[in-house]
């Protein structure tokens, strides 16, 4: 099987997300080809989440300008949704604890394009069915490094069984199953142990490798990673002050605190969720 993927060009000038309580974050800048694995990087609170869901298309931008895919943002949020997937985003694209590995992959795959051809080939119990939705869970567990015979009880493992790493891959693998140009990998981090945070990253990076661009939030990115900040460096706040003092028109300010998850949420909601 071929596993090269088409990844798609991430390209933003001074976009931004503000919300009911300020800013969620502002003043961010990408220019990434295809393949490319961005490094999302700030404090929590520091709007990271925010980030991924709009370039996602899952949140409105309102400053700045942006392109996926060569699709702008905010006007094409619906194509850049169908070309991009979340994975591991608190909130958003959670597992449910109770449900098996299996049951969540059929679930993912039962929300796949319908297959072309005859009316009949696309139905859950057709054979053409059954056999494209096997090639595309391999593929996607293969592509997430998730073998399902390392788990206690196989894909019949509840997602509460799984140790952390584990549950990442599986989101990862949820997340390739219909074949996206940009996965956003929220967290990759979170609560994981120095070996597993460089393994989670090198799995990314092998992702990249084949193509797909990736989107990720979190600490311990490989060195060739695209480095992305949702709070300013010492250097650009100095010069950010410098161009206030120059230019002394009023412009919109923060509420001097780290965005939460509560106000992200606000975010979400008044800038638009798909």
């Amino acid at each position: 099987m071929n596993t090269t993927r088409q990844g798609a060009a991430v390209h933003a000038g001074g976009i931004g997300v503000e919300g009911p309580r300020g800013w969620a974050f502002r003043a961010v800048d990408i220019a990434a080809e295809p393949g490319t694995l961005i490094a999302v990087q700030g404090p929590s609170g520091s709007g990271r989440t925010c980030l991924l869901l709009a370039l996602t298309g899952r949140m409105r931008i309102t400053e700045g300008e942006a392109t996926v895919a060569g699709l702008a943002l905010p006007k094409r949020m619906g194509s850049v949704r169908s070309r991009t997937a979340l994975a591991h985003v608190p909130g958003v694209a959670d597992l449910e604890p109770a449900l098996t590995v299996g049951e969540h992959l059929k679930e993912q795959a039962l929300l796949g394009p319908r297959i072309q051809g005859s009316p009949l080939a696309s139905l859950p119990w057709g054979k053409r069915h059954k056999e494209a939705t096997r090639a595309r869970v391999d593929a996607a567990l293969a592509a997430a490094r998730l073998d399902p015979e390392s788990l206690p009880k196989g894909l019949r493992t509840t997602v509460r069984d799984l140790e952390r790493i584990e549950a990442l891959r599986l989101s990862v693998a949820l997340g390739l199953m219909h074949g996206p140009q940009l996965l956003a990998v929220d967290d990759v981090d979170l609560k994981l142990a120095d070996a597993e945070r460089t393994e989670a990253w090198q799995l990314l990076r092998d992702l990249t490798r084949e193509g797909l661009t990736v989107v990720a939030a979190g600490d311990g990115a490989p060195e060739d990673a695209l480095i992305v900040r949702t709070t300013r460096t010492a250097a650009e706040a100095t010069k950010a002050t410098k161009a206030t003092k120059a230019d002394p028109t009023p412009a919109p300010v923060q509420d001097g605190t780290d965005t939460t998850e509560e106000e992200a949420a606000d975010a979400f909601a008044e800038a638009g969720r798909a």
